[in-house]
């Protein structure tokens, strides 16, 4: 497994901001100001456009970190098969 990154909030800061369960991540910390801007801004498509952004491309960051130590773990079951 790849080293895990640190949680920047806690279950119960994720609790209180009704993050669920499958978004407790490690782009949690900006889960929630984005849901938060969300409820000001009515769920408007173009209203957060920044926060959604930066919330996605963290996604998409510890997506690629996923993938990558995976690619790892199938090499190296290879070379000892």
């Amino acid at each position: 497994m790849p080293s895990e990154v640190p949680m920047s909030v806690s279950q119960q800061q994720m609790q209180e901001a009704h993050i669920p369960l499958h978004a407790r991540d490690s782009c949690a910390h900006l889960l929630i100001p984005l849901n938060e801007c969300r409820r000001e801004g009515m769920f408007l498509p173009w209203k957060c456009e920044h926060e959604r952004h930066v919330y996605i491309k963290c996604q998409y960051e510890e997506y690629k970190t996923r993938v990558a130590a995976m690619t790892k773990l199938k090499e190296e079951q290879l070379l000892q098969s």
